[in-house]
């Protein structure tokens, strides 16, 4: 079995737990996903199966778009409801200074990462440093925040939720965006909810939740679910003939003339994908191969 799953991760467990669910329901081992959602995030998880785990590079990468709740009125040491929650004495914003405020934070700069997230510093990973008592400072790293945009809110209790809708590039912490909406407003926030929506090319209508992979895999019907990884790489698409194929497949450079152009490339034979590849001077090397035992669609 080879392919993509595209998984409505429920929130609770670990990306990696649904990882271990597909390997338990197919008997493969070689699984991985494209994308890691925290425990208290749900949405589109793609998870990659045989063969499709030589794309995750490709597939992580690209935008992505979410449905977040943040909570101004309290500020978090975790930048999300895991805390602990500290409330902040500030007077709680009217919706159009929150979407003033949001329209200033799209574009491409430094996000500063949260103090407790996967990051390694040093050798030292920051969420377990944090959580001994140290504090790790976390170079920022570039990252592209599309659009921002303010779907409504509801104050209750001193503080004010407000539901946002995010389209980002890869990296971005949506994290790092409540705890500086909230800075910015003067009233802290953090992060209270998140959905994604869409990621891989996959979207949140089509996602497949754990309970219909259970009950496809009883009814030995599980590669229903796979979804072929050629139709998601967002590379430009080249076609080689039978001879072409052969030297790919077996790592020879070739000359290729009629390509897009300069650039890395998903690399079929008819509707097989075989591989990814670089042209570079009218010429086609092999990148990533799939072996000939495993070729997928």
């Amino acid at each position: 079995m080879h392919g993509v799953v595209n998984l409505d991760k429920p929130v609770g467990p670990t990306s990696h737990d649904m990882v271990g669910l597909l390997r338990r329901l197919t008997g493969i081992r070689r699984i991985g996903h494209a994308g890691t959602l925290d425990p208290l995030a749900s949405g589109v998880l793609p998870i990659l199966v045989g063969a499709a785990t030589r794309f995750s590079e490709e597939l992580t990468g690209g935008s992505k778009r979410y449905d977040a709740t943040i909570r101004l009125g309290a500020r978090s040491a975790t930048d999300d409801s895991e805390g602990p929650i500290e409330p902040v004495d500030a007077p709680l914003p009217a919706e159009s200074d929150v979407s003033r405020v949001l329209a200033t934070m799209t574009g491409t700069f430094l996000q500063r990462p949260p103090a407790f997230s996967a990051r390694k510093l040093g050798g030292r990973t920051a969420y377990r440093a944090a959580r001994a008592g140290e504090k790790l400072e976390l170079p920022p790293r570039e990252v592209t925040i599309h659009s921002l945009e303010l779907r409504g809110s509801e104050g209750t209790d001193g503080v004010l939720d407000v539901r946002v809708h995010v389209s980002c590039g890869t990296g971005t912490y949506i994290r790092s965006i409540a705890r500086d909406l909230g800075e910015r407003l003067g009233t802290g926030g953090y992060l209270l909810a998140l959905r994604r929506t869409e990621a891989a090319g996959l979207t949140i209508d089509t996602a497949v939740e754990p309970v219909r992979l259970e009950e496809l895999a009883s009814a030995g019907r599980l590669a229903e679910a796979l979804l072929p990884v050629g139709r998601l790489l967002p590379l430009p698409r080249v076609v080689l003939d039978q001879a072409a194929t052969w030297r790919f497949i077996h790592g020879s450079a070739q000359p290729f003339r009629d390509g897009p152009g300069d650039g890395r490339v998903a690399v079929f034979e008819d509707e097989r994908l075989l591989g990814v590849g670089v042209i570079a001077g009218g010429v086609l090397s092999p990148d990533k191969v799939i072996p000939s035992d495993a070729l997928v669609s």
